[in-house]
């Protein structure tokens, strides 16, 4: 089945909306916002179908108007079905200048035999402020299909002022890599990822901040990278995919916090 969705907003009397939407079977979309009068628009991805399926096509496009401000979930787990083919959603990101965005999904969950395909692209502005998250599990366990899927291929890209600055590629094939190893996912079954994109916030600010709460999470090990400019990669490993979406949910509060913190100290700054 192929499948599209377009969300476009704009600002107007202070407020993030939509400016335009459209979405097909069985995308779905809905304004999830419960504050009215704040400037975040929020916003919630959902589908009618039990998951994707072999031989979907889904292709989601986000524009952000100047000054957006925008926070995206999705509505549960994605789980990903037995394929024969195979099944590829393509995302394209426009953040206009001075727009903000948080996306922060549920787990993916790949059952036994699926072959799934993603490409993200993300095309950033000046002044720009992005939250970007994944959780790759390992499959149901429950179900003894620990690492039984196929494939699983994802490739982010994030594009500054149309110049490639960073590339998030995620490939695992469990039937010819032993995940497990070192280098791989070390004994642990399941991977988050977020990328932290600000040019004004303070970057070791935020690390000392991420690392001060990772260090207390019981059950995971986790790195945090430096990216290009002013950016940073968090890379989580665990067992428990709802621990790992918490996690991800508390640090995307923090980092929110440490920015708002920022902008009022330099606003000070330069008023003083």
């Amino acid at each position: 089945m192929n499948a599209n969705l377009h969300i476009e907003t704009t600002v107007r009397q202070g407020r993030t909306i939509l400016q335009n939407s459209f979405c097909s079977s069985p995308l779905k979309l809905a304004d999830v916002t419960e504050n009215k009068e704040l400037r975040q628009l929020h916003l919630m991805l959902m589908t009618s179908s039990p998951g994707t399926l072999d031989g979907d096509h889904y292709h989601l496009a986000i524009t952000l108007g100047k000054g957006s401000d925008v926070k995206v979930e999705t509505q549960a787990y994605q789980r990903i079905f037995h394929m024969v083919s195979g099944a590829e959603q393509h995302m394209e990101v426009v953040m206009k200048e001075g727009s903000s965005l948080v996306y922060l999904p549920h787990p993916i969950v790949p059952h036994k035999n699926a072959i799934y395909k993603s490409k993200v692209t993300i095309t950033l502005d000046q002044g720009c402020t992005l939250q970007w998250a994944e959780i790759i599990s390992c499959g149901r366990k429950q179900n003894n299909e620990v690492f039984q899927f196929k494939f699983y291929h994802s490739i982010t890209d994030i594009l500054f002022k149309g110049r490639l600055v960073v590339r998030e590629n995620l490939v695992l094939l469990p039937q010819q890599m032993n995940l497990s190893v070192i280098g791989q996912l070390e004994g642990f079954t399941h991977q988050a990822s977020m990328l932290c994109w600000n040019e004004m916030v303070d970057k070791e600010a935020l690390t000392k901040v991420i690392v001060e709460r990772m260090n207390v999470e019981e059950g995971i090990t986790f790195g945090v990278s430096a990216l290009p400019l002013n950016g940073l990669l968090l890379r989580v490993l665990g067992n428990k995919a709802e621990q790992l979406f918490k996690l991800l949910q508390e640090l995307s509060c923090c980092i929110a916090s440490l920015h708002i913190q920022h902008t009022t100290k330099t606003g000070a700054d330069v008023a003083g």
